[in-house]
């Protein structure tokens, strides 16, 4: 299974079992929801953490010429962006902001 495949998994469990944990809190407060969602919305959220770092090489990174002025820029080639990575350890809705800006990098034409 890819790293984006599990990201979009991830994702979309993080952001449905925040909704559902809210919903819960501002309706019933049932003890067994909040038992199952907030373990599960934890994991979900880690998950898109690890996923994220495990990301290939994307369009929103830089790419590497043999100048002396982008050598800064070799060691972040093979990784996604640092905002990227940023993006994920927002709770709640990190999966959901990664994917839109790898989609988004991805849709770029390569140079």
């Amino acid at each position: 299974m890819s790293a984006v495949r599990v990201l979009r998994i991830g994702a979309g469990v993080e952001a449905a079992s925040l909704v559902l944990l809210l919903l819960n809190l501002l309706t019933v407060h049932a003890k067994p929801l909040s038992s199952l969602l907030g373990p599960l919305h934890g994991t979900a959220y880690l998950v898109v953490i690890a996923a994220t770092w495990m990301l290939p090489a994307t369009a929103s990174t830089t790419s590497t010429t043999s100048t002396a002025s982008t050598a800064s820029t070799a060691s972040t080639a093979s990784t996604p962006s640092t905002g990227t990575r940023w993006r994920a350890l927002v709770p709640g809705i990190g999966g959901l902001l990664v994917l839109r800006r790898v989609e988004k990098a991805s849709a770029r034409p390569n140079p």
